[in-house]
């Protein structure tokens, strides 16, 4: 579109600042930036667990997901983990990149993410305005440019982005406003579903063990179909389990059938190996307890309710031990497997998995292909990605190519 010369971002998340510092590259060109809080970057806060994963070394094209995931595939190759570095870098944030990739500030505090973007706002003159949420979009009644209706204000712009993120995390400011908006213009959205969130099992199992993190491998079924599988720290709740390795399931437990299970390995291993493993136990200490099977390879914890799992009296000395018993606790360890209810919901979901539908939208540019002059960036689309600061990436790349206003 043309250079435009007042431009309002809805929405000051991880993807609304990133388009208002771009936007505000132009000289001469007014930002407002708008948001429904009282301060920006709430949600930004919350992020890896106050750390702040705000990108991960492969988070590149093809590891997201949507209706149309390839639609990100532009601006992540325009703005990938690499630019993201050296975006912040220069913003004067030192950062630490973690073996799996993900990256996180050095400080380990999302403040010192969030502090630096509020400097870089307050230096480009992006204007913000907090509680002050965009209740109606119009256009102009020359045709050329919007009227953004807030409580207290009319806003008049030549240009809108749309990043008011999505309904997830609703606690921290997840809202559907963005949904709304779009849809007053004629954009459709796909279904909406928590993900990125704690997995809801059949609860006795899990409420037993509930605080142990172990690393394990999942696999999640319904039926003889294997729906998704990963790999990683899986921490056990009173409803059922959570852990970045969970979290990345949570989006197949959530869009998937009823009557899926969870299939948990316990040990890095076969069961051929995790068999031995036990008999060597057996051989070298044939006096103990059954209850201390597992003594040194799982918490004592979890390693005692697989015995009970099995079928087996905790006071039963190894030694006397059953092949039929010996079998049952091999495959408790190796295929654990758990009933899934479903996941818990968007109050405490960090990604929504669906948003406006991205076929309405320019992959080129973010451009409504619908609208002239209104673009859409960050989770408000139909764009997700994995655990593990993927959905930051899609965020700051989405937001800078919004921002450039298809120049």
């Amino acid at each position: 579109m043309n250079n435009p010369s007042v431009v309002v971002i809805i929405g000051a998340g991880a993807s609304g600042m990133m388009a208002a510092l771009t936007a505000a590259g132009t000289p001469g060109r007014k930002v407002i930036l708008l948001e429904r809080q009282q301060r920006v970057g709430k949600k930004l806060l919350a992020t890896g667990n106050g750390r702040c994963n705000l990108t991960n070394l492969n988070a590149l094209p093809g590891a997201y997901f949507g209706t149309d995931a390839a639609f990100s595939d532009h601006a992540l190759r325009l703005f990938g983990p690499e630019d993201t570095l050296r975006f912040f870098s220069e913003l004067g944030l030192l950062t630490v990149t973690e073996p799996d990739g993900r990256v996180y500030p050095l400080s380990d505090s999302a403040n010192s993410v969030l502090d630096v973007l509020r400097y870089a706002l307050e230096h480009a003159g992006v204007e913000i305005r907090c509680a002050s949420p965009a209740e109606r979009i119009t256009p102009n009644q020359n045709g050329r440019g919007f009227l953004i209706h807030c409580p207290e204000d009319r806003i008049r712009a030549d240009a809108v982005i749309l990043a008011c993120g999505g309904a997830a995390g609703s606690k921290l400011g997840g809202v559907t406003d963005g949904y709304r908006l779009g849809k007053a213009f004629g954009h459709k959205r796909s279904p909406l579903f928590p993900s990125l969130t704690r997995i809801r099992t059949e609860p006795a199992f899990p409420r037993s063990l509930k605080g142990i993190r172990v690393q394990a491998f999942l696999q999640l079924t319904h039926g003889t179909e294997l729906l998704a599988f990963g790999e990683g720290e899986v921490q056990f709740t009173e409803t059922g389990i959570s852990g970045p390795a969970g979290f990345d399931l949570s989006r197949a437990v959530s869009t998937g059938p009823e009557g899926q299970q969870l299939h948990l390995r316990l040990l890095p291993c076969s069961e051929d190996a995790v068999r031995e493993l036990l008999l060597n136990r057996i051989r070298s200490l044939p006096e103990l307890n059954a209850s201390e099977l597992f003594t040194g390879m799982l918490h004592n914890r979890l390693g005692r309710i697989l015995v009970k799992t099995a079928g087996i009296s905790a006071e039963k000395p190894l030694s006397d031990l059953t092949e039929q018993e010996l079998n049952a606790v091999v495959k408790a360890c190796s295929d654990l497997v758990l009933p899934v209810q479903g996941v818990d919901g968007f109050d405490t979901a960090q990604v929504t998995a669906g948003g406006l539908l991205t076929a309405g939208f320019s992959p080129e540019t973010l451009e409504s292909l619908l609208v002239p002059g209104l673009f859409a960036c960050g989770e408000v689309l139909d764009i997700d990605g994995p655990c593990g600061g993927y959905n930051l990436q899609w965020a700051w790349a989405s937001g800078a190519l919004a921002g450039r206003l298809g120049e």
